[in-house]
């Protein structure tokens, strides 16, 4: 059995009786078509089935329809933390809606910098959006040497020379006020002996939460503060830090809720009832986590989902400021648009503290 050829520019443009170039504007969303043209050459388009090549399209159009989302993480972490699972469906929910596809590149380690940056700068792409970057991460620089707008997950904490710093555009949540909150809610519950259980500490949404959990606690002894990496493993090792040195803690704040849960795991080793002995609060809310711990978790809630949907969306809005001359920074200029969005976090009680 053949095929039946698929419809063509011309064919679309025959049925239509219009001109293939009137078509073709239609087709790439030119404005520059009365508006009843549009329509008769849209309505033919459905009928016939004719899907623009999108190789010749980009020709036209100097766009590629696609955009690179960069994890700097390992896919062993990628897919084991329900985190990027969460950002991604945010991201992929606004990319699909402007018919935008989307690529996915993670890097397991230093080689897979450049890798991905001679990708960027190779023109496969309209843009990028780039989250859990380490503060010693290269990417940023060789991102920037791309020279493809970019939209960063998380406060920028580089040097502005290196792609980062204050300008950049990026998407967070209040992890600093969140943390506060969290520790203020333990204290309220009058709980003396707080203890806190960082995230990796060279990327900056750990440093702001550790910052937070001071600012709750100034004169917090540093006996009570523990390094995680935002895995149950790194919550394991923590907890276990923290009851040898001060074994007569009865809160601990952790930096994430796969953190906790680790944390949950090793005080149900040692016989410590929680909240009775222990309270424990988390931070993310992912309800995969925090409604199958023992006992569910207090957390401080950040929309994850939706902290990807801005990225998206904040960059498409800067691609669309190029196409009509303005271009990303002229909008920041003029006030068009902020460059960072924070979004706010709430506490969410559960049976743990």
């Amino acid at each position: 059995m053949t095929e039946e050829p698929r419809p063509t520019l011309e064919a679309v443009a025959a049925r239509a009786g219009v001109s293939r170039a009137t078509v073709s504007r239609v087709v790439n969303g030119d404005p520059g078509v009365r508006e009843v043209l549009a329509e008769k050459v849209r309505r033919v388009v459905d009928e016939l089935g004719y899907v623009p090549n999108r190789a010749a399209r980009s020709l036209v159009t100097r766009r590629h329809d696609a955009v690179a989302v960069v994890i700097a993480e390992p896919e062993t972490r990628v897919f084991a933390d329900p985190f990027f699972a969460l950002q991604l469906r945010g991201i992929s929910k606004e990319l699909t809606a402007h018919d935008i596809q989307l690529v996915l590149l993670l890097t397991e380690g230093r080689d897979d910098h450049e890798r991905v940056g001679r990708y960027l700068a190779g023109g496969h792409v309209d843009g990028a959006l780039v989250f859990s970057l380490h503060l010693d991460d290269p990417l940023p620089g060789i991102i920037r040497r791309a020279g493809v707008p970019t939209v960063f997950g998380g406060r920028p904490g580089w040097p502005q020379a290196e792609g980062g710093g204050p300008d950049a555009p990026y998407v967070d949540c209040d992890n600093r006020g969140g943390a506060r909150d969290a520790v203020r809610h333990l204290v309220g519950l009058g709980r003396r002996r707080i203890a806190h259980i960082t995230g990796a500490l060279d990327q900056t949404s750990a440093v702001d939460r550790l910052d937070g959990y001071r600012d709750a606690l100034p004169d917090v002894d540093p006996a009570l503060i523990a390094e995680g990496d935002f895995t149950p493993a790194g919550g394991e090792r923590a907890m276990r830090e923290l009851l040898d040195r001060t074994p007569q803690l009865d809160a601990v704040f952790a930096a994430n809720d796969l953190t906790a849960s680790g944390a949950l795991r090793v005080l149900r080793e040692r016989g410590r009832r929680v909240p009775d002995d222990v309270a424990v609060v988390g931070f993310d809310d992912m309800l995969p986590v925090a409604e199958q711990t023992e006992p569910p978790l207090t957390t401080v809630r950040q929309d994850i989902e939706e902290m990807g949907r801005l990225m998206a969306g904040m960059l498409l809005q800067g691609r669309a400021g190029q196409e009509r001359g303005t271009g990303a920074e002229g909008e920041a200029e003029s006030g068009a648009g902020p460059a960072g969005v924070v979004l706010p976090t709430s506490l969410v009680r559960r049976a743990s503290a």
